[in-house]
C-alpha cells in the first residue's frame, strides 16, 4: 500500500492497529494449521536450510582469524567509542516533579491525530518557549487496550537522552487525560519531505540511515527494542538531523518478547511467524526504511496486510534499476528471514553495518556532534512555526478544559506522574 499509510503516526500517536492485528493473529492461525503441510527444510523466507555453502574469505560476513584483527582500533575509532560513551552516558532530561503545572502552558495549533489523543504545539507561558503536548484521552487508552504500551513508552523516554531522539521533560495527569510535554521539532515528518521528493538519492539516505543507526544502537545499548521504524516516525530538526519520536511500541526486554506489534510493511518475518523476536527486529525495519527511501516505497506492499505478510515471508525482494550496488548489498544481508543471520544481530552487533562498504566515508563523530550539514534544511519562520505540519481543525474543547469528574482509571496510572492536586 504506497500511499495507505498516514502521515500522521509520526506525531508521538500510535495508530489504532486494531484491525491488522486481528487480521496478523488470524493469518497466524492458518499458517499454524497448514505448517504440517510445510517442508522442514524451508524457512520462513523461502530459502532452503539444507542449501548451505561455506562464505569465501574475504566475505564481509565471514569472520576472520584473530591474526587478522587488529590488536590496537585506530585512532578514529578510539574517538568515536569516546564520544559514543559520552552521549551514551549522559543524564536524562526528564524531570519527575516539575515546579509548573498544566496551567502554566497554552495549548495552540494541533500538529497530529491518533487513536487515542492528539498532539498540540504549545507555549510555556514563563519563557514563551514552545513544546509539543501529547495528551492521550484515559479512557480511550483504556479501551483500546494500549495501557501497558503506554506505560513502557512514558518510562523509555524519561530514561533516555540522545541526539536522534525526542527528549521528554515531563508528565502530568488529571480526571480525564495523560500528558508528555516533549520537545517541539520544527522540522515535520520525514516522511513528508519523501513524498515531496519522491525518493531519497543514494547520500540523501545514507545520512538518514546513518543517524538511524546511531539511535538504533543507542537504544539496544539499554536493552530498548523500538519496533515501530518508519519515515512516519521520523522528524528533522531545525538543521535538519534525524528525531526519532513515537515510542508507543517500544519496549525494554532481555531476550525476547511475543506482543504482536508494529507497522504490516514494516514487519520482520519472526512477528508474523509469532517466534518471539527481539532487537534484530529493529535492523530489518532499517532495511525495509532504506529500500523505501531509495525508491519512494517499500519492499513488500499488497492491497490487504494478507498479502503484504505473504511477501515478507517469501523474502523475494525486486530491487530498481537505478539502486546503487553497495545498497542493494546492505539490503540483502538486513533483510534476512533467518534473524541469526541478519546484519546488525551478528557478532560484531551495529559495527557490522556501520563498518558496510555503503557506509564507507561516513563521519559517524560528526554526526553525533551534529556538525555534518543535513540533506534537507527545514524552512519555518519562527521556532514556534508549524509551516512543516498538516493543517487540523481547532483543537477539541474537552483537551482544554478537563472534566471535573471522578478519575475511574486512576489505579491504572499511579506511575505515570503526579496526581491532579499537584498540578493545580
Amino acid at each position: 500500500m504506497l500511499d495507505g499509510k498516514s502521515n500522521n503516526a509520526s506525531l508521538l500517536l500510535g495508530n489504532n492497529h486494531t484491525v491488522y492485528l486481528s487480521n496478523l493473529r488470524t493469518y497466524q492461525q492458518q499458517s499454524l494449521r497448514s505448517s504440517n503441510n510445510n517442508s522442514p527444510a524451508t524457512t520462513g523466507t523461502g530459502t532452503s536450510t539444507n542449501n548451505k555453502r561455506a562464505l569465501p574469505a574475504n566475505h564481509p560476513l565471514n569472520t576472520p582469524p584473530p591474526s587478522a584483527v587488529s590488536a590496537q582500533p585506530s585512532l578514529y575509532q578510539q574517538q568515536q567509542a569516546k564520544r559514543l560513551q559520552y552521549y551514551h552516558t549522559r543524564s536524562p532530561v526528564y524531570v519527575v516533579n516539575p515546579s509548573f503545572g498544566l496551567k502554566d502552558f497554552e495549548l495552540l495549533d494541533t500538529l497530529g491525530t491518533g487513536t487515542f489523543g492528539r498532539v498540540y504545539l504549545t507555549r510555556f507561558r514563563t519563557t514563551s518557549k514552545y513544546y509539543a503536548m501529547k495528551v492521550l484521552k484515559k479512557s480511550e487508552v483504556v479501551r483500546l487496550k494500549q495501557v501497558e504500551h503506554l506505560m513502557w513508552e512514558k518510562q523509555i523516554l524519561a530514561s533516555v537522552r540522545f541526539p536522534f531522539v525526542v527528549d521528554l521533560f515531563c508528565a502530568f495527569q488529571d480526571n480525564t487525560n495523560l500528558y508528555m510535554l516533549l520537545e517541539y521539532v520544527v522540522g515535520g515528518e520525514l516522511f513528508s519531505h519523501l513524498r515531496r521528493a519522491g525518493r531519497f538519492t543514494n547520500d540523501m539516505t545514507r545520512f538518514y540511515a546513518s543517524e538511524i543507526v546511531l539511535a538504533i544502537e543507542y537504544l539496544h545499548s539499554k536493552n530498548i527494542v523500538y519496533r515501530d521504524l518508519k519515515p512516519e516516525n521520523l522528524l528533522l530538526d531545525h538543521n535538519g538531523h534525524i528525531v526519532l519520536t513515537d515510542f508507543g511500541f517500544a519496549k525494554q526486554i532481555d531476550d525476547r518478547t511475543w506482543t504482536l506489534c508494529g507497522t504490516p510493511e514494516y514487519l520482520a518475518p519472526e512477528i508474523i511467524q509469532s517466534k518471539g523476536h527481539g532487537k534484530a527486529v529493529d535492523w530489518w525495519a532499517l532495511g525495509i526504511l532504506i529500500f523505501e527511501m531509495l525508491a519512494g516505497y517499500p519492499p513488500f506492499f499488497d492491497d490487504n496486510s494478507f498479502g503484504i505478510y505473504e511477501k515478507i515471508l517469501a523474502g523475494r525482494v525486486q530491487f530498481p534499476s537505478h539502486f546503487d550496488a553497495l545498497a542493494k548489498d546492505l539490503l540483502k544481508r538486513l533483510l534476512v528471514g533467518d534473524r541469526t543471520k541478519r546484519l546488525g544481530n551478528l557478532k560484531g552487533g551495529p559495527e557490522d553495518i556501520k563498518r558496510h562498504k555503503w557506509f564507507r566515508g561516513v563521519d559517524w563523530i560528526g554526526l553525533l556532534d551534529k556538525t555534518v550539514r543535513a540533506p534537507i534544511i527545514p524552512k519555518y519562520r519562527h521556532p514556534g512555526d508549524t509551516g512543516n505540519f498538516e493543517k487540523y481543525p481547532d483543537t477539541i474543547t474537552t483537551d482544554r478544559n478537563p472534566s471535573d469528574d471522578e478519575d475511574t482509571y486512576k489505579n491504572l496510572f499511579v506511575d505515570f506522574c503526579s496526581t491532579t492536586s499537584s498540578l493545580s
